[in-house]
């Protein structure tokens, strides 16, 4: 599968991409750092999130890890995501599609002046 095959992404999938770009996460750790680089403008619930993230294990965007972090930081309930290098390759085809639309909304005065 090539990485535009996926496009457009849905703004949840972007944004769960986005969390797992620099770290594996658990959950609700996703959760909270997707309220965060929003500014509260996006607020998962579990039961989205969950139903995302197991879209995006079956479509190879993400992989659950086995590694787990020290036992006194760790929950053994937990889950852990990462992004794999397909989500990678996604992640950015899907960021440079939207650069280009807002490329094209500048151009006809849509968003911010003219490039």
């Amino acid at each position: 599968m090539d990485s535009t095959s996926l496009l457009p992404l849905p703004p949840v999938t972007f944004h769960v991409l986005l969390a797992l770009a620099d770290e594996d996460r658990h959950g609700y750790a996703i959760i909270q750092d997707v309220a965060v680089r929003t500014a509260g403008e996006i607020k998962l619930n579990a039961g989205t999130l969950y139903r995302s993230i197991q879209r995006m294990l079956e479509q190879g965007l993400i992989v659950e890890t086995r590694e787990r972090p020290s036992p006194e930081e760790d929950d053994k309930r937990r889950r852990y995501y990462r992004i794999s290098k397909f989500g990678q390759d996604v992640a950015r085809a899907e960021a440079r599609r939207m650069t280009q639309l807002v490329k094209f909304a500048r151009e006809s005065g849509f968003a911010g002046g003219r490039a």
